[in-house]
């Protein structure tokens, strides 16, 4: 499931209810929670994720490279015969 900020929705919201005309401001919650509601499901089909969520699999990709570039020299040197521990085999 998708969390996003609420903050970022409540900022959208505010923009939108901005442009509401003046007439139509007495159903101002009921658009506010519509749009809300939408924008939200919309994310959901998109399947997007929070910055925050995006930022710690990206540490742990960069991690995970890490420690399969260490590990492929090992291999590498374990085939070549020579001890993987030593520097200078």
């Amino acid at each position: 499931m998708v969390r996003l900020d609420p903050k970022h929705l409540d900022d959208l919201a505010r923009r939108l209810d901005a442009l509401i005309p003046e007439s139509l401001h007495s159903t101002r919650e009921e658009i506010h929670k519509t749009v809300r509601a939408c924008v939200e499901a919309l994310l959901q089909r998109l399947d997007v994720v929070t910055r925050e969520e995006f930022d710690v699999q990206s540490k742990l990709l960069a991690k995970t490279r890490e420690r399969l570039g260490e590990l492929q020299k090992r291999l590498d040197a374990l085939e070549r015969g020579q001890d993987p521990e030593d520097p200078i085999s």
